[in-house]
């Protein structure tokens, strides 16, 4: 007798439960039923991607008996419950009961079906991704939702989950399948690197179109609006046509009037399974959502973190110009375009002799008039302090190539962080400074209390403010297998709460922040003061003839 394919094998088991099926899970069948070596799976939750991994799983042991699943989740309880799910659609499923395929020993942790010739491994082996599971074999490795607040939180824990990811790659029997399945949780996402291995994706958001706008009374897009909210949280709202906006086509666009402003819009197209998740419900969900990246991600499907951003890079404004130094009626100045420069900070944070770090970080930043700041470099400075040549002449290292961002950018002074080897680090720069014959002042500052409330303090002011700009070299200098670059990455990933996170930039860049006056602006010195009337009485101008005499 002929196997039927995993489309057919789903569609006997939802008439057998009466379920309705919607196009996207028949979908879902035909690429899990051929994702090649490595595969992503990506859907909004309580769309039964669940249920479906159940069915699929039983679906490949009634192919193939001596197919071996190694199934993870984020915890043991997590994946005990596809253990679970799985040997009841076994036992339900009417093919499954035709062929004889059902449990035959084992626990919830390790089962063998029947027919399964290997003694060893099971044909269902689930486990949490953090534990050991050193000596399993497997054809096929899933993961389930293994990306979790819990273990990426922290920059430990997100190595560790890496570090267990890796060791799949010696359990997977070669030419095995490694499947992804689950929700992004953070900017730095588990499936935004999967997706540059290759892997085959299947990526079904809640609304296949979108746009948000912010502070607006009147909007455009591109395709038929059918859910519009307002806000996230508490305060959200499911707008209705007629009532709270009107809705003109134009030929090319739709055309949304609001009755008031709003200072947050989503608008969507049709939902994915309108059927189950109707407005009632999507009106319901947004409101249980605490922030709008909690909802991006977890419905939408953008690799952001379900918490607030404290530092959101997005605020920075990108500029593209160079410094240059002028003469005019006798004295030097800076124009940065058409901004007058009138203070440029520069602080070096070194890494060597610090425990967990090995960024040896540069900033540098220009201040103009009317109170903005340009975050002009963000370097990492390589190799060792200083070098010598066989005269005892300094030639080289960081503080050499720190030397040269003076020189370009006449840069008249330079913090230095003592903690660690500042001391040292602070005699080598003036060292580099005399060998160079650059004249630049080296202070030497040692920090001191929370570094984390040091760094929200000087940076999120500004930045919320719309006072930081941000040069494109800091911005198009991307990690090794990022999209971004990681002076970003480490401001989306900022979390005050965690005392050992990877900040190098951030601090420096902190503390050219707080090495600057702030500066008002020329602009309010034009402004005439508003002098009300002196209301308190006075007795005149009195003359008096004062005698000394005695």
């Amino acid at each position: 007798m002929v196997k039927v394919d995993f489309a057919t094998f789903y569609l006997v088991y939802a008439e057998v439960l009466n379920w309705v099926v919607p196009d996207f899970h028949l979908e879902v069948c035909d690429f899990l039923q051929d994702y090649g070596t490595l595969g992503l799976l990506m859907m909004p939750r309580g769309h039964g991607k669940s249920t479906i991994l159940d069915v699929y799983n039983a679906w490949k042991l009634y192919i193939n008996p001596d197919h071996l699943i190694l199934h993870q989740g984020a915890t043991d309880p997590d994946a005990y419950k596809v253990s679970r799910g799985t040997e009841q659609v076994m036992d339900r499923h009417p093919l499954c009961q035709l062929f004889g395929v059902k449990k035959a020993r084992g626990e919830t942790q390790k089962w063998w079906v029947s027919g399964s010739t290997d003694v060893r491994h099971g044909s269902i082996h689930a486990r949490g991704i953090l534990s050991n599971v050193t000596g399993a074999r497997a054809n096929e490795i899933q993961n389930d939702d293994v990306e979790v607040p819990s273990n990426i939180g922290t920059p430990e824990a997100r190595e560790k989950l890496l570090y267990r990811l890796s060791e799949q790659t010696h359990i997977l029997i070669p030419g095995g399948q490694k499947l992804f399945v689950g929700t992004p949780h953070t900017h730095d996402s588990l499936y935004t690197r999967i997706k540059k291995l290759g892997a085959k994706c299947l990526i079904l958001k809640m609304f296949e179109k979108e746009k948000r706008f912010e502070q607006i009374i009147e909007c455009l897009v591109d395709y038929k609006p059918v859910y519009i909210f307002s806000g996230i949280g508490t305060t959200s709202k499911l707008l209705k046509e007629g009532e709270d906006y009107q809705i003109v086509y134009t030929g090319h666009f739709y055309k949304i009037t609001f009755d008031e402003s709003h200072y947050l819009i989503d608008v969507y197209s049709e939902a994915l399974w309108p059927e189950r998740f109707t407005p009632a419900i999507m009106e319901e969900r947004r409101r249980e959502c605490r922030t709008i990246n909690e909802w991006d991600s977890q419905y939408q499907l953008h690799a952001k973190p379900v918490g607030d951003v404290r530092l959101d890079p997005d605020k920075m404004i990108p500029y593209d110009c160079e410094p240059v130094l002028m003469r005019a009626n006798g004295e030097y100045f800076m124009m940065l375009g058409e901004r007058r420069v009138v203070g440029i900070t520069a602080r070096w944070d070194p890494s060597s002799g610090k425990i967990k770090s090995d960024i040896s970080a540069v900033a540098v930043t220009l201040h103009d008039d009317l109170g903005n700041k340009y975050w002009h470099r963000s370097v990492a400075l390589k190799g060792e302090v200083v070098t010598h040549n066989e005269n005892g002449e300094i030639i080289g290292g960081q503080a050499w190539q720190l030397c040269d961002l003076i020189e370009t950018y006449h840069i008249p002074r330079v913090v230095i962080e003592t903690n660690g080897i500042g001391g040292f680090a602070a005699a080598a720069l003036k060292g580099a400074l005399k060998a160079r014959r650059l004249r630049c002042g080296v202070v030497e500052h040692h920090s001191t209390g929370a570094k984390n409330k040091r760094i929200l303090e000087a940076i999120e002011g500004p930045l919320v403010s719309g006072l930081v700009w941000v040069h494109v070299s800091v911005i198009d200098t991307p990690e090794e297998g990022e999209n971004s670059s990681v002076q970003y990455k480490q401001m989306r990933m900022f979390n005050p709460a965690i005392t050992d996170q990877e900040d190098d930039y951030l601090d420096s860049f902190a503390g050219t922040l707080t090495d600057s006056p702030e500066r008002v602006g020329k602009i309010h010195r034009t402004n005439e003061v508003n002098e009300g009337p002196n209301w308190r009485g006075n007795s005149g101008v009195v003359e008096a003839t004062l005698d000394f005499e005695n």
